[in-house]
């Protein structure tokens, strides 16, 4: 799309920890070539079958403090003892170029996002209840009990954060329901196509 007249749209998806964001942003990814994944960067270890670059941006402790004190970063937090971020540079160019770009984040960084960019369009993905979720987690079977149960303590502050600082919430107890909502919302708030 470059040489056009359109500027891109920022979306921020938010929710949970295992509530369901990358189904859904895959989802949204693969019907609609005008949007684009803004890829994280992150201290943390790769996991099974993840790729730099592809995944994440995998980077060293040092390398990620040098982007922060340099402000190359949108936003960033600590996770559950690791950092993660969102560059800036990809971002601000492929919106410049007309691509829409997706940004998969947890919901301190979205709120950092909001306050830089308030034009970006907030999804908040919740789950059915912090049952359901814990269901999840312990299907993903990635974490252990004491990391579990530190993510759904972080899970309830986020579904009540999310209930206020969100522009669209998308609940996602049966997929294809949110598939659909998800997708709804994105053709109402992208505009049209050059």
């Amino acid at each position: 799309m470059a040489g056009s007249s359109r500027k891109g749209r920022l979306f921020v998806v938010s929710g949970p920890s295992g509530v369901g964001k990358g189904t859904l942003v895959r989802e949204l990814l693969s019907r609609y070539p005008r949007l684009e994944l803004s890829i994280s960067a992150t201290t943390r270890p790769p996991r099974v079958g993840e790729v730099d670059g592809r995944d994440y941006h995998f980077l060293r402790e040092d390398d990620f403090e040098q982007k922060v004190r340099n402000g190359d970063l949108l936003e960033w937090a600590e996770v559950f003892g690791h950092r993660y971020g969102t560059l800036a540079a990809p971002v601000r160019q492929a919106l410049e170029e007309g691509q829409d770009v997706v940004l998969e984040i947890d919901v301190q960084g979205a709120r950092q996002v909001m306050r830089s960019m308030p034009e970006a369009v907030s999804i908040f993905v919740r789950p059915a209840s912090l049952g359901q979720l814990e269901e999840r987690l312990r299907k993903r079977g990635t974490e252990s009990e004491e990391q579990l149960r530190s993510r759904l303590e972080k899970a309830a502050w986020e579904m009540e954060e999310g209930a206020k600082l969100f522009r669209h919430q998308v609940l996602n107890d049966r997929l294809e329901e949110a598939v659909r909502d998800i997708c709804s919302i994105y053709e109402s708030e992208s505009g049209p196509a050059d």
